[in-house]
């Protein structure tokens, strides 16, 4: 008999496994790695050498993101046939984000009364000038600046840019215009579901490059603001970690049991961009392939193409209890008493101030500048306190956001009657 091709599932989903378990020990292993070479040999570690491996890894992922929304959303609306559908999802998700992301800002407020972590800290020497450049660009972030943002000036210009928001529109609007097309557009659908077969095939060829990049940035990390810079202010740090696993485990894990689904088997399932996010503190890196493991999950290619991206501008539950929890610290260091009124000011503000900021290098600094001057102006220069241990905290927040988008899609997939249960219950017990 002549070779033949076994096409039986479970031997691909097996090698699947198989190979995301190596991946997952060998960025585990390269996280650990960049953490010694870091500690030990600083100055070698801060070589722009070092530095440009987690940087290219980063580029290698972010150049994937447009194309992947922008295929993934319009397959996703054009196989739909119904506009209505379309709606009902986009709403869906909004709706979603805003009582989860609530639940974050109510969670950070707790827990930074109850805690108090900025209680009896000294006074940090000042950095001024980087204070007043977040400061500036949050202040030059205004929310009609954010709409007219929201579509690009070209086609072209929004994805040369990766521009996310502006990718989703235009998308959004493609899709649209595909539908309509009926059978005339059903050449353009196949080349396009075709195009995003190949472009997932680029990432899983990047991704072998995961370790390398996240023992760049990890090395680079600790070599630049060393050991010291997480001790000098662990208290908030610690705070901010078990907070956010807080949120995670329960809030989050609450709404996965509603949904008949073990938070815990699901963190197991993401886990290679778990340990993505941490080596690299973005969690652009791992929306590429975040979104191919739901649609693996068993989630419609339209309900992730929909939630996801649009969950990395409006669901960040991470930088949510990071802005809360840090007006609250340096309030505390700085001795000025909040109101009850001002505290409530801080979620309304930082609920809409989380949006503004989305898609800039270092948006959750930038949204904390804008919260702190509504809320009191007194607390700006603050600011300073925790502007080293900044880098730090990106990861926690990149983490919780992965991990509450992720949740999202699944949540909004099974309402929708858009979650195949058998493929989700037989993937997550595997």
């Amino acid at each position: 008999m002549g070779n033949t091709i076994n096409t039986d599932p479970r031997v691909k989903q097996r090698h699947t496994g198989t190979t995301n378990r190596a991946l997952y020990i060998q960025v585990l292993a390269a996280i650990a790695l960049g953490g010694i070479v870091g500690s030990l040999w600083p100055q070698f570690a801060t070589d722009d050498w070092i530095k440009a491996l987690g940087d290219a890894f980063t580029k290698l992922i972010k150049m994937l993101i447009a194309p992947i929304i922008f295929c993934t959303v319009v397959s996703g609306i054009a196989h739909i046939q119904d506009a209505k559908k379309v709606g009902r999802i986009g709403v869906k998700a909004l709706v979603y984000f805003e009582v989860v992301s609530t639940f974050a800002l109510v969670i950070g407020l707790i827990i930074g009364n109850v805690v108090k972590p900025g209680a009896g800290f000294g006074n940090a020497a000042a950095s001024e000038a980087a204070v007043a450049n977040f400061a500036k660009q949050a202040a030059e972030q205004k929310p009609v600046d954010f709409v007219l943002h929201i579509i690009p000036d070209t086609v072209v210009g929004a994805f040369a840019q990766g521009e996310i928001l502006q990718v989703l529109v235009f998308s959004v609007l493609f899709g649209f215009a595909l539908m309509r097309l009926g059978e005339r557009g059903h050449s353009l659908r196949r080349f396009i579901d075709d195009t995003s077969h190949a472009v997932f095939g680029v990432i899983s060829i990047v991704m072998r490059a995961a370790p390398v990049g996240a023992f760049g940035a990890m090395a680079y990390t600790i070599g630049k603001f060393g050991t010291g810079a997480i001790l000098n202010l662990l208290g908030l740090i610690a705070t901010f970690y078990v907070t956010a696993a807080l949120f995670v485990l329960v809030v989050l894990g609450l709404i996965a049991r509603m949904a008949r689904f073990s938070i815990f088997k699901f963190l197991a399932y993401i886990k290679d961009e778990l340990l993505i996010v941490l080596g690299t503190s973005s969690s652009e890196s791992a929306l590429p392939s975040l979104m191919e493991k739901l649609e693996r999950l068993g989630c419609s290619k339209s309900v992730v193409g929909l939630v996801v991206p649009t969950g990395y501008s409006f669901n960040l539950d991470g930088t949510n209890i990071y802005m809360t929890l840090a007006t609250l610290f340096i309030a505390q260091a700085l001795g000025v008493d909040l109101t009850f009124g001002q505290q409530l000011t801080i979620l309304v503000v930082a609920m809409l101030t989380s949006k503004g900021a989305s898609g800039i290098t270092g948006a959750g600094f930038i949204t904390l500048a804008a919260t702190l001057a509504v809320v009191d102006p007194r607390l700006v220069p603050g600011m300073a306190i925790v502007l080293g241990i900044d880098k730090f905290m990106s990861e926690c927040r990149a983490l919780t956001n992965l991990c509450g988008n992720g949740v999202a899609c699944v949540i909004v997939a099974s309402s929708e009657g858009e979650l195949d249960r058998e493929t989700f219950k037989a993937t997550l017990a595997n």
